[in-house]
């Protein structure tokens, strides 16, 4: 399906249709400006040396956590500062997530793709707005829905006259505490004629695993990553941390930062593979 989607516009870089993966990485949450600068400019050099095209991620609040406790990030005012200068001075995309209709103005005039947070994909008003301002939308597949259903929400946003936009897949709900991965809904998105992205490492996650908060179990990101690639995803979303035992949200589900050279390069071989006309 891959070689019947769009084509879609990021800045310099193309996602869809048989053009390379895109790879989608940074921590989970901004910790701080030099953590941000460091990991996203690490980044920046692995992927220039494997010649991936490289969109940097990092969200300024996560609004969606279960306990009160739980690390949000530094605020929207903050956050965009850190986004914007390092958008400035590494010459890099920016994504981040919008999680109310008041953010998506102000994150429009910094990140190059506004994403729509997987519990909130069906939130009417936000992805309307989010369109409104014709960025690149990232639409994420909540975890509660089947793939076929995305069809729905991608017309919503074609409705504003808005046809920049990507789908994720980041797993399905499986019992409870877990998260399943059903490959076929790589395919069965693309159909839809858009860009589809896999998410490997929200995809390990376990929701509530830790009672008050989420665990997960990064150990198995680089198997699903692979698998993505094989099955032909235009893009490849991870959490990437220096140190993600320290990380402030979401470390159980993070790749190291050292850990993503060796696996890059074999994931690149793989997307060669796998966009070669049979």
């Amino acid at each position: 399906m891959r070689e019947k989607t769009k084509e879609i516009k990021i800045g310099q870089i193309t996602i869809g249709k048989n053009n390379p993966m895109v790879l989608i990485a940074g921590p989970c949450a901004i910790e701080s400006e030099d953590l941000c600068f460091e990991t996203a400019k690490r980044l920046l050099e692995i992927t220039n040396s494997l010649s991936i095209p490289f969109v940097f991620k990092a969200s300024y609040d996560k609004a969606n956590r279960m306990s009160i406790g739980s690390y949000r990030g530094t605020g929207i005012r903050e956050g965009l500062r850190i986004l914007s200068m390092i958008k400035k001075e590494l010459n890099i995309l920016i994504l981040t997530d919008v999680h109310s209709v008041d953010e998506v103005n102000e994150v429009a005039c910094v990140a190059d793709i506004i994403q729509i947070p997987a519990l909130l994909c069906r939130q009417t008003d936000l992805i309307l707005k989010a369109a409104s301002t014709n960025k690149v939308i990232n639409l994420k597949k909540g975890q509660f829905m089947a793939p076929w259903d995305m069809l729905s929400l991608v017309e919503k946003i074609v409705s504003t006259g808005n046809e920049n936009l990507i789908l994720t897949e980041r797993g399905t709900t499986f019992g409870y505490n877990n998260l399943v991965v059903d490959f076929r809904s790589i395919p069965t998105m693309q159909a839809t004629g858009y860009p589809v992205v896999f998410d490997a490492t929200h995809s390990v996650q376990l929701p509530g695993g830790a009672g008050n908060c989420s665990s997960g179990q990064a150990e198995f990101v680089p198997y699903l990553a692979k698998a993505g690639a094989a099955c032909g995803c235009d893009g490849l979303f991870m959490e990437i941390h220096p140190h993600p035992e320290k990380a402030l949200c979401d470390g159980a589900n993070m790749l190291g930062l050292d850990e993503l050279p060796e696996l890059l390069k074999t994931i690149k071989e793989i997307d060669e593979l796998s966009i070669r006309p049979v």
